[in-house]
């Protein structure tokens, strides 16, 4: 049970990956997600998740150095992107953006998204920058069990994380089961539904509680063991996110909230996807 900031999941490898991070999908380059990176950092987070197509890695990487804290104290997660995926290719993506994040070693390197004909030769590169000492750990992101299983057959290290859309109104109980007993560390993107936070059990939750209806997923999501990192770029509100470790959920509101499931995604089906 999560109960401090500073907590956090033990990977399949041993490496320590904390249970809150702060997600910069859509931050811009620049002040605006140096800022938030810095705010962040200031509140407590220790784990930053990027991707080279937020295009951001650059203001990362100075907000990181801003921020002042020592590297060995930092979980810094970037994402190989569809157009770059296949084995030398993804290779030259992951200098590219280490390059720019200025950095040497980056803590988790993610598959994207699952491109048909490619994630294996993709993961066979994060294989060998994982076995080079380039990364501390090598997952993947949008990627259903029958992506897992394709890539068990075919490849020899098994995924720390699968970094997938989660959050009440999607919560993949199989999914969730699977990644978990085969020691696959779950991790929610878009936990916060794209701000559509207005479900009445939710409000309801939150005046229980005290919390905010954000602070009541959020707090669920570490209830369920699932790493999960909301995206901000307002500091009082990315404080506010980080708000969830003085209190728990008891196992019945767990429950009602996992009865909101409608399998709705805002984001793309892995299974579906053009981009």
């Amino acid at each position: 049970m999560a109960t401090n900031i500073s907590d956090h999941s033990v990977l399949n490898n041993g490496v320590k990956m904390p249970w809150l991070g702060l997600g910069v999908w859509k931050a811009k380059d620049g002040e605006e997600v140096t800022g938030a990176v810095r705010s962040a950092i200031e509140s407590g987070y220790r784990s930053i998740d990027t991707a080279a197509v937020y295009g951001n890695e650059v203001g990362v990487g100075e907000g990181i150095r801003q921020a002042g804290i020592d590297r060995d104290q930092l979980f810094i997660t970037t994402k190989v992107w569809n157009a770059d995926q296949g084995y030398d290719s993804t290779l030259k993506a992951f200098d590219e953006s280490v390059k720019r994040l200025g950095i040497e070693t980056l803590d988790l390197y993610l598959i994207h998204w699952p491109v048909k004909g490619k994630y294996v030769e993709t993961w066979r590169a994060l294989e060998k920058l994982y076995r080079d000492g380039y990364v501390r750990a090598i997952g993947v992101s949008n990627f259903h069990t029958h992506h897992l299983e394709d890539l068990r057959q075919n490849s020899e290290i098994i995924p720390a994380v699968n970094q997938v859309e989660f959050h009440p109104l999607l919560t993949q109980k199989e999914l969730l089961a699977y990644c978990q007993e085969n020691g696959i560390q779950m991790e929610a993107w878009s936990p916060l539904m794209q701000g559509n936070l207005d479900h009445p059990l939710l409000v309801e939750l939150g005046q229980k509680y005290g919390k905010s209806p954000a602070q009541i997923i959020i707090r669920w999501d570490l209830e369920k063991k699932v790493v999960t990192i909301p995206k901000s770029i307002t500091p009082a509100r990315i404080a506010q996110n980080a708000d969830v470790f003085d209190f728990s959920l008891s196992a019945e509101d767990v429950e009602k909230i996992n009865a909101l499931n409608a399998n709705k995604r805002f984001g793309a089906d892995p299974d579906n996807f053009n981009f």
